[in-house]
């Protein structure tokens, strides 16, 4: 009995050694924990800010003729910056990449049409909404679509990774085929030249798209998702999620946001989720 009791604090202090070395290992397997809320302070210290931006996704992104990306999302990432007195450092990303870049501290902001949904809140966080967008079918007049169902057997092109592919790949019947393209100017060019004859994309892709090809006839068939445009922000960074909100409230009461939805939308933001 005495040997147990003697040997009793030598197990305490071996219970109080592994209990610390449990919560040093969690700390360690939670790197945001550490270094969380530093996004903001970071960006005012370097004044400048990464943002990642589409360039091949009119009207939202893409590069114009003196080489230079523009476009909605373009606008909407210069106009954060200047709110938060700092330089905006435009990173162009994909459909595939752009919440990769977020995760590994590429971007600190992803202003790229993301839509938002339960997967994509697991692992990274929004602002409220700063422009309209929905996703939809569309082909030709001939090809006759007004439902999922009605894509059993057909062929449709879609972009990987994005919203989209998501929607289509959920309500799609089983003999449809998705045939996916890793960015937009792909997904496009494959139902152009007719090597698919359907194709599910953004409403201002494929009005870009139908004006500069209308010989293929293409029309709207059926909505795939009424998705409004979040501002990605990484996980756990609060402060500068609230900081962009608050610039977005101010822009929304100031009515900047309908100013650049109707430039690049032909349409008011109106009202949008918080």
């Amino acid at each position: 009995m005495s040997a147990f009791l003697s040997a009793f604090p030598t197990r305490r202090h071996t219970l109080a050694r592994l209990a610390a070395t449990v919560a040093l290992c969690s700390t360690a397997l939670l790197p945001g924990l550490a270094g969380a809320q530093t996004a903001l302070d970071d960006i005012t210290a370097r004044k400048q800010i990464h943002i990642a931006i589409p360039t091949d996704f009119p009207p939202y992104g893409f590069v114009g003729t003196d080489l230079k990306p523009q476009g909605l999302d373009v606008d909407m990432a210069n106009y954060i910056a200047a709110k938060l007195g700092v330089k905006a450092e435009l990173v162009p990303v994909t459909s595939a990449n752009r919440i990769p870049y977020l995760q590994t501290k590429k971007a600190d902001l992803v202003i790229s049409t993301l839509g938002k949904n339960a997967e994509r809140e697991k692992v990274i966080d929004f602002t409220a909404a700063y422009s309209p967008f929905f996703q939809a079918v569309f082909a030709a007049k001939g090809v006759a679509i007004k439902s999922a169902a009605d894509l059993a057997g057909k062929s449709v092109a879609v972009t990987r990774g994005a919203i989209e592919d998501m929607e289509l790949t959920r309500i799609a019947p089983a003999s449809a085929d998705i045939k996916r393209f890793e960015d937009n100017n792909a997904t496009v060019s494959a139902f152009v030249s007719g090597q698919v004859p359907v194709i599910a994309t953004g409403a201002s892709v494929a009005g870009n798209m139908m004006a500069r090809n209308p010989q293929l006839g293409t029309e709207f068939k059926f909505v795939l998702k009424d998705s409004p445009n979040f501002i990605g922000v990484a996980k756990g960074e609060d402060k500068l999620r609230l900081k962009v909100n608050e610039i977005l409230a101010q822009a929304k009461t100031s009515g900047d946001l309908d100013k650049m939805a109707v430039r690049w939308l032909g349409r008011p933001a109106g009202d949008l989720p918080q």
